[in-house]
């Protein structure tokens, strides 16, 4: 029988490192012969060899560059009927996805395959980053003070780039598991028959799904979604990943037995039902129920092992003897059974459920967990009395020779009641300065009318906050009918409050100011958290207030603002309440669609110098958060590089980090895989704080050559996006943002205003279309052209550009994602969507400027880098992009095709259906598109 859809890579010649490369192979071929038999049972011969036709012949042009095959492909796709092209479609984006799961199987197969040839600990792993610390002369006391006050957060984030729908999320995560059990064992042949079975039903059931959402995403339906991955990983593996440190940390001081555990540093975030900026749907009622549903997963959780627990607990007093406060536990069991009289540390968990029950109540999250009567049990005041119960149990056993038994199940809950608390995830407060701005007028107008708080200038401004942030006195009054806007922001800040009294105050930590650009902007958020009572005119605040500087020019003057702010003495008190810590927020996304990416790169970089600096004179710790999106465009790649590629004195033990898209389900919906990422981002965080001084600051002159990059890429690409007339029109006409809003894979609008200009399109939707017509360009336009440029002016300058590569973590990593893009991108499948646009002279004009520039960046790039071709120096990362290009490139064309129908009012549904399904596809080919 012959392999359908089997990507190029399998027919590739074997590599250096055989096994694995042949595993990935064989994994792929599996899953392709059983896509392809699925595909041949269900819609019959001729189309399976309609779509192995398809194969061949883009296998061939990527091979042989065969210019013929490709006239041939664009023939065979310009002549699908919409039947035919769903089904193309399909079949092509189900493989992306298998690839996707054989391929993340690779990377646990690699992990453990490093882990066992005896080489030591691999890179960006905690053993490693302990290895290292020791190596440079820290000492283990020093690495627990580290973990004392260290801060290790990704933060999921709910912005539209994730297409897939739970249900066949849920189905490939079977399928990754059945592949790992393949790897983990040697199964019998009847074993081997029922996997296979299962793994048939699985793609048989994936295809029989339906690949698109039918109605569009509510606010909850995103919180849903997000509450998935603690199932699937955050829940089990980050007690995991503790145990795991806190075992190498005592191997290392020689104390397995009796080491104190470490703090738990890695806390993960979210925004999703808390990020109202742009997003009229996010309101105090749906924050109230995000907190609500958090909570009943924790409480959930907690129960479900506590019976565990029960279960594997039959310790009995014939045979071991308990302490004194384990049996003031079993007192306050409710089981009564007579079977268990002498198994005390099953009542203990009994009497602590019952407990939990109760305070399900207290949470307001027993009606979500199906109880209906409240026990009479005294509920939990926080997690902290839950795991103080559980420490009662651990303490008994391992005082009475069952220390084996306490580092089980019992370990793991202990861990993640003090991980999780009642509240699951911390969940971050948004919103727009502007916002702020408005409510705070209104209030100042009614509280003293006459007052034009808007015209007032800066300086008067914030005298006047300073002077009612310190006024006991509330601006707000019962009995004034306020408008629309404020009254919800009010609300919402009001649930905050609320949700701190019952969830505990590690539920909400933070509010962040979209668009800060002034010192008022900050203060105006203070002002309105006092008027609900988390910031006391006493100068104490129960959250961090968070500036978010987005766009270039807020990103110049964010440590002026920070400035002016530690200057003043009100504001000083309230960054002294949160233990000497200010975080801010720096943004990837805005920033890139404001000045590109080179631009974008270098302005954080300098922002993130001149805050160290600010930060150190006045004696506040600096916290950064990093508002990257998952691809490059908006400050992805690689976050164990990144981290690292900061200048020294960024990462001060603490870091937080947006995930966003797609990559969440990329990093985390996997298991292994997730453990894997989480403990890249904290062994990043340690090396960065503590081996950062080894790091060489970078030479005064590698400074004023980014300096000037960095202004010649700025001008080549805002005269591009900004300056070219009808710029907007050639995006609109040539990528499918218009056609994404029709997805629903989101509850926020593409764009700020209803408008087609740049400046008011969210960067998300703007990086994505972009992805989809395969240009990638806001993750290398500008570059060659500063190159170019530069290069000019020094005519012997490429040694020195080459040494910076070497050299510098920052310029390095900068190149190393854009190398990565641009090897994603493809000018050929772009002028195609090119030729959407109508007005042949704009057309010609705009994407002849985008030809030049995009040869102009790879030729610097390779001189740069030495390299003879794209990825180069990552030959497994080149093979895995050059060997989905046969199954992304169909999806281009024939996505091309339906938009033209679809734009030239073509009513048949079946064409949005299949422009819908390749963006799908198209996602999922290029993974991180979003």
């Amino acid at each position: 029988m012959s392999v359908a859809l089997t990507i190029a890579l399998t027919d590739a010649e074997p590599e250096a490192d055989g096994e694995l490369d042949l595993s990935l192979r064989d994994d792929i071929r599996m899953l392709g012969r059983v896509l392809g038999e699925t595909l041949r049972d269900q819609e019959g011969e001729p189309t399976y060899e309609l779509v192995e036709l398809i194969r061949r012949v883009s296998t061939r042009f990527h091979r042989e560059e065969d210019e013929g095959a490709r006239a041939e492909l664009e023939g065979i796709l310009a002549g699908l009927g919409p039947d035919q092209a769903i089904t193309i479609v399909r079949a092509f984006s189900y493989f992306s996805h298998l690839a996707n799961i054989a391929e993340d199987q690779n990377v646990i197969r690699r992990m453990r395959a490093g882990a066992g040839a005896g080489r030591g600990p691999a890179p960006a792993t905690i053993a490693n980053a302990l290895d290292e610390a020791l190596r440079h002369g820290v000492s283990t006391a020093e690495l627990r003070k580290f973990f004392e006050t260290a801060l290790a957060s990704p933060v999921l984030t709910a912005h539209p780039t994730e297409v897939r729908r739970r249900s066949t999320l849920t189905h490939e995560m079977r399928i990754a598991e059945l592949l790992d059990e393949r790897d983990r064992r040697d199964p019998t042949p009847e074993e081997q028959e029922l996997a296979a079975e299962e793994l048939r039903r699985r793609v048989l059931t994936l295809w029989q799904t339906n690949l698109l959402r039918k109605t569009k995403l509510t606010v909850l339906d995103e919180v849903a979604n997000g509450l998935s991955y603690y199932d699937y990983t955050f829940l089990r593996q980050l007690p995991k990943l503790y145990a795991a440190l806190e075992d190498r940390l005592a191997t290392l001081e020689g104390t397995r037995e009796g080491a104190p555990e470490i703090a738990s540093f890695v806390r993960i975030g979210s925004w999703i039902g808390g990020d109202r900026d742009g997003n009229p749907f996010v309101t105090a009622e749906v924050t109230r129920e995000t907190m609500r549903l958090q909570s009943a997963q924790a409480v959930r959780f907690y129960l479900e092992e506590l019976e565990a627990l029960g279960a594997e607990l039959s310790i009995s007093t014939i045979r071991v003897q308990v302490s004194e406060e384990l049996l003031g536990l079993v007192e306050a069991s409710p089981d009564l059974s007579p079977h268990r009289r002498n198994e005390p540390y099953r009542l203990a968990t009994t009497a602590i459920a019952a407990r939990l029950r109760a305070t399900a109540f207290r949470l307001e999250v027993a009606d979500l967990l199906g109880l209906t009567v409240r026990p009479p049990d005294a509920a939990y005041a926080n997690a902290a009395e839950l795991r103080a119960d559980l420490d009662v149990i651990d303490r008994s056993l391992k005082a009475h020779k069952s220390g084996a038994v306490a580092r089980g199940k019992l370990r793991a809950l202990r861990r993640a009641v003090d991980a999780f608390g009642f509240y699951l995830a911390v969940l971050d407060s948004r919103q727009n300065s502007d916002v702020h701005e408005r409510c705070v007028a209104e209030l100042l107008e009614v509280a003293a009318p006459g007052t034009n708080y808007k015209s007032l200038p800066e300086g008067t401004r914030v005298a006047l906050l300073l002077r009612e942030l310190t006024t006991a006195r509330p601006l707000t009054s019962p009995f004034v009918d306020y408008c629309d806007e404020t009254v919800g922001e009010l609300a919402m800040l009001r649930t905050c409050a609320r949700i701190h009294k019952i969830y505990g105050p590690e539920a909400i930590q933070t509010c962040i100011i979209s668009k800060a650009e002034s010192v008022s902007d900050m203060l105006e958020l203070a002002l309105l958290l006092k008027e609900v009572g988390l910031v006391d005119p006493a100068g104490a605040s129960a959250v961090h207030i968070v500036p978010l500087f987005e766009t270039i020019g807020d990103l110049r003057n964010a440590a002026r603002v920070m400035e002016q702010m530690f200057r003043l003495p009100e504001y000083r008190k309230l960054v002294d309440s949160r233990g000497g810590v200010q975080e801010v927020m720096l943004g990837y996304s805005d920033s890139n669609k404001d000045g590109g990416f080179v631009t974008s790169g270098w302005e954080l970089y300098k922002a993130e110098i001149e805050l160290i600096e600010v930060f150190r004179r006045h004696g506040v710790r600096l916290r950064l958060f990093h508002g990257r999106g998952g691809s490059v465009g908006r400050g992805g790649g690689p976050s164990y590089d990144a981290i690292l590629a900061q200048p020294g004195g960024a990462v001060q033990g603490q870091i937080r980090i947006t995930e966003q898209g797609e990559i969440i389900s990329s990093k985390y919906s996997n298991p292994a895989v997730g453990r894997g990422n989480l403990e890249i981002l904290a062994a990043a965080t340690l090396e960065a704080t503590l081996l950062s001084g080894d790091a060489k600051a970078p030479r005064e002159e590698y400074l004023d050559v980014m300096e000037e990059l960095s202004e010649a890429a700025f001008s080549a690409y805002r005269g591009l996006v900004y300056e070219t007339p009808r710029f907007e029109d050639y995006f609109w006409e040539s990528t499918v943002i218009n056609e994404i809003a029709t997805l629903n894979i989101g509850s926020r609008p593409a764009s700020r205003r209803k408008t087609r200009r740049i400046d008011d399109l969210r960067a998300i939707p703007w990086v994505f279309s972009w992805a989809q017509c395969r240009l990638m360009l806001p993750g290398w336009y500008g570059f060659g052209t500063a190159i170019n440029s530069w290069l000019e002016r020094h005519p012997d300058g490429l040694p020195l550009l080459q040494e910076m590569y070497r050299e510098w973590p920052f310029f390095r990593t900068q190149l190393s994602n854009m190398d990565m893009v641009l090897s994603k991108s493809s000018i050929a499948i772009a002028s195609r969507y090119a030729k959407l646009v109508e007005d042949v002279e704009l057309r010609e004009a705009i994407f002849g400027r985008i030809r030049a520039e995009h040869q102009a960046a790879i030729d610097a790039l390779l001189a740069i880098s030495q390299q003879e071709k794209l990825l180069g120096s990552n030959p497994m990362l080149d093979r895995s992009i050059r060997a989905r290009f046969p199954y992304i490139d169909p999806l281009n064309h024939v996505q091309v095709g339906l938009l033209r129908k679809y734009r030239a009012n073509d009513t048949d549904e079946k064409v949005l259906q299949g422009i819908q399904l390749t963006i799908n596809g198209i996602s999922a080919g290029l993974r991180n598109s979003g």
